[in-house]
């Protein structure tokens, strides 16, 4: 079996997954379950949309259950680096190309904890700035071929 790789997260972000799945295994659970057993006691299953309806939410729901149960069991809290610095659970500042964005460095699942768009440490922006310094100026190869110059105007970490 692969060796389950760690998600980083922080604390918010591990606590907000942690009430998702707890909510999910609970009332919404219930909710479904209460669906099915209406859309059931009113027949012909066949041709039923509304029990159709609730089973195929009752697969999402598990579904989604699983997922979070695997992501909280490979989550470790990342702690951000000082200000100053770039890394996981960073929110940085950068200037592309005479435009000024902000972003969070860190897997997309820190989003639940942040209003920020998330940047992936493996993307090659993510990559070049991974790792420097405020007011360091970096480079990275967009997918397009061409070579994209990035300023650091400002790392600080991640916060509730």
């Amino acid at each position: 079996m692969a060796e389950e790789k760690a998600l980083l997260l922080t604390q918010e972000a591990y606590d907000k997954l942690q009430a998702e799945l707890k909510w999910r295994e609970g009332e919404y659970r219930d909710e479904i379950i209460e669906k099915v057993a209406a859309a059931r006691a009113e027949g012909d299953l066949s041709e039923n949309g509304g029990y159709q309806a609730a089973r195929e939410a009752q697969r999402k729901n598990q579904g989604r259950i699983d997922e979070l149960t695997v992501k909280l069991r490979s989550a470790k809290i990342l702690s951000a680096p000082d200000a100053g610095k770039v890394g996981n659970g960073s929110v940085v500042t950068l200037d592309v190309m005479g435009n000024e964005m902000v972003y969070v460095l860190g897997s997309r699942d820190l989003s639940v904890a942040t209003d920020y768009d998330i940047i992936s440490p493996e993307s090659p922006i993510g990559a070049a700035i991974m790792g420097a310094n405020a007011g360091d100026s970096v480079s990275y190869k967009a997918p397009n071929g061409r070579e994209i110059q990035v300023t650091i105007k400002d790392s600080k970490p991640l916060t509730a």
